[in-house]
């Protein structure tokens, strides 16, 4: 009887996802849809020219955010731009040797040095060999915020003291005070894993949210303090109930972001996706689908490439596991009570 009962109960449970799921896959992108990391308008091109070995789309592209200063965007196509010369570099090797001192060529080159000495077994030697390229970059446009942020990820593995972070961090607000590449290189180097604990990461992070308009990216932040003790917990084995009202209130707050943002813009995506896995770890299933739908077809790889080698897979999982966990919530009755038309079977 025990048996039957519980074949009957998973039936049941299985009709109830299967009726319910397919609604809630309304608002979604389908799973061939997806794309992971896709660059907006302005960048595809560049990158399609640096594959055939052409450098000046890039140039153009870096030194327009440059003369307007687009410095959110200027960091993302750099992040892009060097992640695509860490395997094919022959475009950015003809831009400096056809362009030695461009602000541009120097930054990129800067960039890709440090990702590569991070890489290195050598790490701590390797950064502090790179630190002239940075200097070189920051002195090419004083007014740019980004070598700053690079001067932060290159202090933090080069174990920098705290003195000497303040004094690099005050040079780099002082360009672009809610500049978000700067606030996440600090966030990082207060986080428990290197120099601070998670408790000054929030602290940091939602004091630094206090200060911007609610459509910064910066908004963002305390979700990735929130992040990064989720990701700590769950590999220790440990719960998170001590910091738990602040991870909720870092979900509540990118929440308000993503409103600000019309659904499927590239441009909150990668924090659309960091929101849609907090909400996931807190079991807040139907917010966490919510934001899959406001997340469209982008998907980031981070955060999901923490967690998993198939970042996109992890991405198409989750997004699943949101829908079938508020498929499995749905009562099978509507709220009025209605129920299936007669003539027919229950």
């Amino acid at each position: 009887m025990g048996r039957t009962m519980a074949f009957l109960r998973a039936l049941l449970r299985t009709a109830r996802m299967a009726r319910h799921s397919s609604p809630l896959s309304a608002g979604l992108s389908a799973d061939d849809a997806v794309l992971l990391d896709a660059p907006d308008e302005r960048l595809s091109p560049a990158l399609v020219a640096a594959a055939l070995g052409d450098y000046e789309p890039a140039a153009k592209l870096l030194a327009v955010t440059r003369d307007a200063a687009e410095w959110e965007d200027r960091d993302r196509y750099l992040g892009r731009l060097v992640a695509f010369a860490r395997n094919r570099d022959g475009w950015l090797v003809d831009w400096l040797a056809a362009s030695p001192r461009d602000p541009d060529a120097l930054l990129v080159k800067a960039e890709l040095a440090v990702r590569r000495a991070w890489e290195s077994p050598a790490r701590v030697e390797r950064l502090r060999d790179v630190g002239p390229l940075i200097a070189a970059a920051a002195e090419a446009d004083p007014r740019d915020p980004v070598p700053w942020r690079l001067a932060l990820d290159h202090a933090r593995g080069a174990h920098a003291t705290h003195t000497a972070f303040e004094a690099l961090w005050e040079q780099a607000v002082r360009r672009c005070a809610h500049h978000y590449g700067c606030h996440v290189a600090a966030l990082r180097y207060l986080s428990a894993a290197w120099y601070g604990s998670h408790r000054e990461c929030f602290d940091f992070a939602e004091r630094a949210a206090e200060d911007t308009a609610p459509d910064s990216l910066v908004q963002a932040l305390p979700a990735r303090a929130a992040f990064a003790l989720l990701l700590d917990s769950q590999a220790a084995g440990r719960t998170t109930s001590v910091l738990e009202d602040r991870i909720d209130a870092a979900a509540d707050l990118a929440i308000r972001f993503s409103a600000a943002h019309r659904p499927g813009d590239l441009w909150p995506a990668e924090a659309r996706n960091l929101l849609a896995y907090v909400l996931l770890a807190r079991g807040r299933w139907t917010e966490a689908l919510e934001q899959f739908a406001m997340i469209g077809r982008y998907a980031t790889s981070f955060p999901w490439s923490s967690v998993s080698e198939d970042a996109l897979g992890r991405f198409l999982d989750a997004r699943d596991g949101a829908r079938l966990r508020v498929a499995s919530l749905t009562p099978l009755r509507d709220r009025a009570g209605s129920g299936p038309a007669r003539g027919h079977y229950a």
